[in-house]
């Protein structure tokens, strides 16, 4: 056996098909119920005639089909030859009926499996390229009906897996071209002097250093957006979020009190329903950001509220000034919108995970610039207090 085959499972042996069992099992069905009203027929219309004979004296002679018969075996002959009548007739609508039970019941059948036809031709023509194709199915609903739109639910779901991946793909790709070619070049250029002393060396170090720590945490950044990008939840738990907000603040404080940034905390329990972690790193990726892109010495608002609907989480902060027409673009993988918002240690993904993972969530995110300069993001969420 060749290697190529070795793992191969053999070829499966399959019965008829879906369109032929059907057939044979309404034709069955109809055969049983003909012979049954046939010998049902059969049956009565030997009680019939045999009740319906007149008296007659018992030396007459009837001439039944040209054979003179005894008045009193008339009844006998009438029955059986009522009954040889019925039986002859019957097994020929018998025969007919069941041919065309075969014929309406491959026609019908036919015609209710064509969405399945649909279904298996549209599953045959997909590939990474062509995903986008629906069966769209038109029609009562049945089970049919069912199985076609589970189907285009799943095609939803692997579009939405293998764009996230080109999406993974194409961003890599394109950031990490940068800290590989700074490494590349610090590389090629140091070890290329051969009076390069070791004061060059930590230099080159440290520099190689700073550029693999950016592509590590652009790597980690994007596996995050890939994960929560197009992909439904794998974990569904009661989540506090002003209890992921005060975890994360613990590591995003830290900077704050360096740089003077004062913080003002409304919080309240908001409780929604979700992944604790991702909910953390919404909330975190919102802090950082508002630390890091910040005024040394300036402000953030956090505050979170809750209905019987909707859980609120609002993080404002002071900053750059946007443009309020470029606010939107701030959600887009490494867009600046205009402003250098990645000037610091910011990958350019925060709040494209934060659109992401709330949106995986059945949230919403949305951002307005604050006046004199800053922004300010409400991440809205369902409220977990019907579950």
């Amino acid at each position: 056996m060749r290697a190529a085959d070795a793992g191969r499972l053999p070829p499966r042996r399959r019965g008829p098909g879906l369109r032929l069992r059907i057939t044979t099992v309404a034709v069955v069905i109809v055969a049983a119920v003909s012979a049954l009203l046939l010998w049902l027929g059969w049956l009565l219309v030997g009680l019939v005639v045999r009740g319906a004979v007149p008296q007659l004296p018992a030396s007459s002679k009837i001439v039944v089909d040209g054979v003179a018969v005894d008045a009193a075996q008339l009844g006998e002959v009438l029955e059986q030859h009522a009954r040889a009548q019925v039986l002859s007739a019957g097994v020929v609508a018998f025969v007919l009926l069941l041919i065309a039970a075969a014929v309406l019941a491959w026609t019908f059948t036919g015609r209710a499996l064509r969405p399945l036809h649909e279904v298996t031709s549209t599953a045959q023509r997909l590939s990474a390229e062509s995903l986008g194709e629906r069966i769209a199915l038109n029609g009562p609903d049945d089970e049919v009906a069912e199985l076609a739109d589970t189907f285009d639910a799943m095609l939803d779901r692997l579009q939405g897996a293998f764009d996230s991946q080109r999406r993974f793909v194409a961003n890599a790709s394109h950031e990490l071209r940068t800290p590989l070619a700074v490494i590349r070049t610090e590389l090629d250029v140091t070890l290329s002097d051969q009076h390069a002393d070791v004061e060059e060396l930590r230099r080159m170090a440290d520099v190689v250093g700073t550029a693999a720590l950016r592509a590590e945490q652009l790597v980690e950044a994007l596996l995050l957006l890939a994960r929560t990008d197009g992909i439904g939840l794998a974990v569904h738990e009661p989540v506090d979020v002003a209890a992921v907000v005060a975890s994360a603040w613990r590591s995003a404080g830290r900077e704050a009190a360096a740089r003077g940034v004062r913080a003002n905390f409304a919080t309240p329990p908001a409780p929604t329903v979700g992944d604790p972690a991702l909910l953390e790193r919404v909330a975190g990726n919102l802090l950082e950001n508002a630390v890091r892109h910040n005024v040394d010495g300036g402000w953030i608002e956090v505050a979170t509220e809750s209905d019987p609907e909707w859980t609120r989480l609002r993080v404002s902060s002071s900053g750059q000034l946007i443009a309020p027409e470029l606010v939107a673009e701030l959600f887009e993988p490494f867009r600046r919108g205009g402003v250098d918002r990645t000037a610091r240690t910011g990958t350019g993904l925060g709040l494209s995970i934060v659109r992401a993972a709330v949106v995986a969530h059945g949230g919403a995110v949305h951002a307005d610039a604050v006046p004199g300069g800053g922004l300010a993001v409400t991440v809205r969420l369902p409220s977990g207090r019907d579950t």
